[in-house]
């Protein structure tokens, strides 16, 4: 595992019928850097410095990640991971 993955993946919810694995502080900083702006409000600007601050150095990733599952949870896109993961299993169950 990379120093900078998360210990658990985040689930969110990307569009309808979409959901995106947020692993590692890449994954998240993408992902809050392609939120839309005029979305974008304290809970955003939290998670995004917190995600900065670990990828210095400065903050663990720990605080990252919870950050990221705050953030997450106000806007309503977090997917329960339990869930999340069966559903991938079963999709690459289908395709095999």
């Amino acid at each position: 595992m990379d120093a900078e993955d998360f210990g658990s993946p985040i689930f969110v919810k990307r569009a309808t019928y979409i959901v995106q694995e947020i692993a590692s502080l890449a994954d998240a900083i993408d992902f809050l850097n392609d939120w839309p702006e005029d979305q974008r409000d304290l809970t955003h600007q939290t998670a995004l410095r917190a995600c900065y601050d670990a990828e210095d150095g400065h903050k663990p990733v720990t605080a990252a990640h919870h950050a990221f599952i705050d953030f997450a949870r106000q806007v309503a896109i977090l997917e329960d991971s339990i869930s999340a993961m069966q559903w991938i299993a079963a999709c690459k169950k289908r395709r095999a």
